[in-house]
């Protein structure tokens, strides 16, 4: 439900940067990104991802080589319209104003439509992108592709050219829990709802390809929690981006109370798209303050189950993700980017 922006309304800062920069770092990075990321977000639905969106952008251990704007299933409750992707990129757009972030040129729109088909793309800007960056070869840092929504862009890319699968890595907030390892919370969709987005998407990344893969299912992205006094005084108290960030969140809020009220508490369940990536271990790199279960790679059903394969390819399951190292590094970082934006 983040807010369509308009160009008059579009908050620009005064101060700008460009990716590979950290003017609002006093002491500034020793070493060079360690690995590439793509981003692919349904940005017109929960503001979550605004908040992953920033706090990659502001990690320089990670080179972001591109951020799709991704769509939602048509007549969503956060944003009903069949130009989702469009309006998600637009919203990413205005948030690089906000920031002060000049790299325009790494803004794409992936499609607004899901698959028909688990044999045929959905072409659009931003298959092509994932296809060229997946196939470098100038490079040899390892490429993640991070999805906090549905699944079309990466789906669509690696039916169009499948050299992809052995080129990336994919972590992905979304589907449902996994028998033995957790049960659905109380009054759960029966579909997960990244999930939902595009069932036949997931198939395809699951069943289908042999691409790495690394989940935060439902269960594991629902402990990502911050209190509503951590997003007054973590967040809002920052400066204008914080602000926006925390207004986004309410509005959400607002919508969704009703006359019992709401817990204190909102979910930031895209955030560890960047625990996992940006922050891993300084030595042997991994994400080793979080917990994974390794598993041959389940096929995906239409109801959003899994039927083992005990002979696929190996995939990570998170179970725990460490909110503590992932929490803390996002409010300090926009208390450094604020500071720095409102600063003479």
């Amino acid at each position: 439900m983040t807010r369509i922006p308009t160009d008059s309304a579009t908050v620009r800062a005064r101060k700008h940067w460009s990716l590979g920069e950290t003017p609002w770092q006093t002491l500034t990075p020793a070493t060079a990104p360690a690995a590439r990321v793509i981003i692919d977000n349904d940005f017109a639905g929960d503001p979550d991802d605004l908040y992953q969106l920033i706090h990659h952008l502001l990690s320089p251990s990670v080179e972001i080589r591109a951020v799709i704007g991704s769509h939602l299933r048509e007549g969503d409750g956060f944003y009903p319209g069949p130009d989702s992707a469009t309006q998600a990129t637009a919203i990413i757009r205005d948030v690089f104003a906000r920031i002060g972030l000049d790299s325009t040129e790494i803004i794409h729109e992936g499609s607004n439509r899901p698959l028909s088909s688990r044999t045929a793309p959905q072409p659009s800007p931003a298959v092509d992108v994932i296809i060229a960056e997946a196939l470098r070869e100038d490079v040899d840092s390892p490429l993640f592709y991070v999805a906090g929504g549905g699944l079309t862009d990466l789906a669509s890319a690696v039916l169009t050219e499948p050299r992809i699968a052995e080129r990336l890595t994919v972590v992905w907030i979304g589907g449902n829990e996994h028998e033995g390892l957790a049960a659905p919370p109380p009054g759960a969709m029966p579909i997960e709802y990244n999930l939902l987005i595009d069932v036949l998407a997931a198939q395809v990344v699951f069943t289908d390809s042999e691409l790495p893969l690394w989940q935060v299912p439902r269960d594991v992205y629902r402990q990502c929690l911050v209190s509503a006094a951590e997003l007054r005084r973590r967040v809002a108290a920052t400066g204008p981006v914080g602000r926006y960030l925390f207004e986004e969140t309410v509005a959400l809020s607002a919508l969704g109370a009703d006359s019992s009220g709401m817990p204190e508490t909102y979910a930031l369940g895209d955030s560890p798209l960047v625990l996992l990536t940006a922050l891993r271990s300084f030595f042997e790199p991994d994400s080793s303050s979080s917990r994974h279960r390794l598993m041959p790679t389940p096929a995906l059903e239409a109801d959003g189950s899994y039927t083992a394969r005990p002979d696929a390819r190996p995939m990570r399951v998170y179970t725990q993700v460490d909110t503590r190292l992932m929490l803390e590094d996002l409010f300090l970082k926009l208390e450094e980017l604020d500071t720095w934006l409102t600063s003479p």
